[in-house]
């Protein structure tokens, strides 16, 4: 009966140092590498819903202390959800303030950001891909293409 009533004195105490652990691991690996291989655990943890609210809400707390215009543009897309359409995108876009919609635009070019062509068959690759886009985006040239009479 003694043995009994000190592990449960103890229980407590083998509880806090396992949270402790935990968490100085974590620490650990946010720390090496800028958090390389701490990404995996928060993907992983973001499948459960109340813990992506979570990262959410303490991705846009650092936001709000480095870059406020950023964090207000992200709350308001947030609000208009996932956007499919460039109408949705417009909407969303004109509801921010003109400091909002500079730091956003300039936030998603450096997610979207292309590399740099390194020889000469890659830059002209590129000219052509962005020449096609032009092409393909002129008013009336759509129905004309294949019609046969």
């Amino acid at each position: 009966m003694p043995l009994a009533i000190n592990t449960l004195y103890l229980l407590p105490f083998i509880f806090i140092g396992v949270l402790l652990l935990a968490m100085g691991v974590l620490y650990l690996l946010a720390r090496i590498q800028n958090g390389r291989f701490l990404r995996p655990i928060v993907t992983l943890l973001s499948k459960i819903p109340f813990m992506r609210r979570w990262f959410q809400k303490m991705s846009v707390a650092a936001y709000e202390r480095s870059n406020p215009e950023l964090a207000g543009a992200i709350k308001k897309m947030q609000t208009f959800g996932e956007i499919k359409t460039p109408e949705q995108a417009q909407r969303a876009l004109a509801v921010m303030t003109p400091a909002e919609r500079k730091a956003y635009v300039a936030m998603a070019g450096e997610q979207g950001a292309m590399p740099e062509p390194v020889n000469r068959d890659q830059r002209r690759r590129q000219e052509r891909g962005a020449q096609g886009m032009i092409v393909q985006q002129r008013p009336g040239s759509t129905g004309r293409k294949g019609k046969k009479r």
